[in-house]
């Protein structure tokens, strides 16, 4: 035998792994042939839809810390009656608190101090400090059942954003670009916005939480900021021109490509398709960024924050325009709604930040014909405390986490307007009709995008994730 056609044994364990893994991972793909291959640069693992979808795309406007849905959402007169009476035992039920007033020797009752109002042809309760919301009340579906298990901030934000509350798995984001790809070759199908209000406690925000977790590389969430560059590494260093960076980036992935028929590892082809897109978003995302030529209108619908980049109204805006470019996922987060004190200082401020731009949104994708095919949603982590944390005085009280009970609401893309899902007690601590849970959200906003929850999944140590982990049913009442 030749001694250049011999193999040694170092080498052939490695090829027989790579061979073995290669089965593995073909037969993990349920609802494909056993062998199929792993998508390639922008291209979902599924062929087509396993249903037929309603909405095109998702904009997520997550509010980070956890919105009161005592003060927005859920009106309770009978905390109102009740007004500094310690929460009973027969509606606590000895569940579980956080350590911030676990401790604490009572739990006196603090109604909402803002007036609510029905809005709608349904008459939906709204807080005085969400006027814009209540004018979109017949295009949105309110649900006041939503429950989570997590308590605290960290686990509960990654149960939302990736179905689990250990961090490591795939993020919502990610899941849909790796079923459905993107539809922009020129944009990815996954961006991320961030903004932090003015007043409030900002809890931390981690990469991680837009992330893509086992699944390829590309399939990660992008993060636009505001400024100079708003990708960063994006753009070429000084000296460097677009013609040499398209040299540059020929050669190198020719020299990948040898790597990848070397060793068949699939993430040397997301790190091609990285690359292509960097490539590409050099030109993209600076005409997508740019709101200077929005008119007049626009500004004034979406309020006047929506004039300074990096705010939440700006963001809106920009949320708008990546719809408009056909980017599946669109993830929004906005901070500070953690009101442990100081509430009807920091929330009136935060309300006013969200409101008008979030149904300008609203407004502006139905006016454009766009709406019907994106679901749009609004909502925090949890909710908050019927009962008041530290200081009684109206200046001074907070609201702990309350995960038993919250508020969100969803529009466009399918969602039933005009209509409000799901009860609390009168109490707003317990659930007392149609509970929605979190991988039920996800299950339906999958469902909604033409996905069956159960059959997006991915082979990793031996075995196969979802986004709903292992439950999760679709909400059929909140569907049109």
């Amino acid at each position: 035998m030749n001694p250049v056609d011999q193999i040694d044994r170092r080498d052939f364990l490695f090829k027989s792994t790579l061979a073995l893994g290669s089965i593995a991972l073909g037969t993990s793909l349920l609802g494909h042939n056993a062998f199929a291959a792993p998508p390639k640069g922008l291209e979902g693992i599924l062929k087509s839809t396993h249903i037929a979808p309603k909405a095109k795309r998702i904009i997520y406007l997550f509010q980070n810390g956890g919105p009161s849905q005592i003060d927005l959402f859920d009106y309770k007169p009978t905390l109102e009656k009740m007004q500094g009476q310690d929460l009973p035992e027969s509606v606590r039920k000895g569940q579980r608190l956080t350590g911030m007033t676990a401790n604490q020797k009572s739990f006196p009752l603090v109604p909402s101090y803002y007036k609510f109002s029905q809005h709608g042809k349904n008459g939906a309760w709204l807080s005085e400090l969400l006027p814009y919301t209540g004018k979109i009340a017949d295009e949105i579906c309110i649900v006041k059942s939503m429950h989570t298990e997590a308590i605290n901030h960290d686990p509960a934000i990654t149960f939302f954003q990736s179905g689990s509350q250990i961090a490591g798995r795939p993020s919502f984001g990610s899941w849909v670009s790796y079923g459905l790809g993107a539809d922009n070759k020129d944009l990815p199908a996954f961006c991320v916005l961030l903004s932090k209000g003015k007043i409030g406690q900002a809890q931390p925000l981690y990469s991680r939480l837009w992330g893509s977790g086992f699944l390829p590389s590309q399939h990660q969430g992008v993060q636009f900021r505001s400024g100079k560059d708003p990708v960063i590494y994006l753009n070429n260093p000084d000296g460097l021109s677009r013609d040499d960076r398209r040299k540059m980036l020929d050669y190198l992935n020719d020299l990948n490509q040898i790597h990848l028929d070397q060793t068949g590892d699939p993430e040397i082809e997301a790190r091609i398709a990285q690359y292509e897109m960097a490539y590409k978003m050099q030109m993209s995302v600076p005409e997508t960024m740019n709101l200077k030529d929005e008119p007049e209108d626009i500004f004034k619908l979406y309020g006047s924050d929506s004039r300074t980049p990096g705010t939440f109204a700006a963001n809106c805006i920009m949320a708008r325009k990546l719809a408009e470019k056909g980017v599946k996922f669109i993830q929004l987060y906005h901070q500070g709604w953690d009101q442990h004190g100081g509430l009807t200082q920091a929330l009136p401020n935060l309300a006013k930040e969200v409101d008008q731009p979030g149904a300008a949104l609203v407004l502006d994708l139905k006016r454009r014909g766009l709406l019907d095919e994106t679901l749009v949603v609004w909502g925090g982590e949890f909710g908050r405390t019927n009962y008041c944390q530290g200081n009684i005085e109206k200046s001074k009280f907070g609201r702990d986490h309350h995960p038993r009970c919250f508020t969100m609401w969803m529009a466009g893309g399918g969602i039933k307007p005009g209509i409000t899902y799901g009860e609390t007690d009168e109490f707003s601590y317990n659930i007392s009709k149609d509970p929605v849970h979190v991988h039920d959200f996800q299950a339906t906003a999958l469902h909604l995008m033409g996905i069956d929850h159960e059959r997006l999944v991915f082979k990793h140590l031996g075995r196969r994730y979802r986004l709903t982990d292992v439950h999760g049913k679709i909400v059929n009442g909140i569907l049109a």
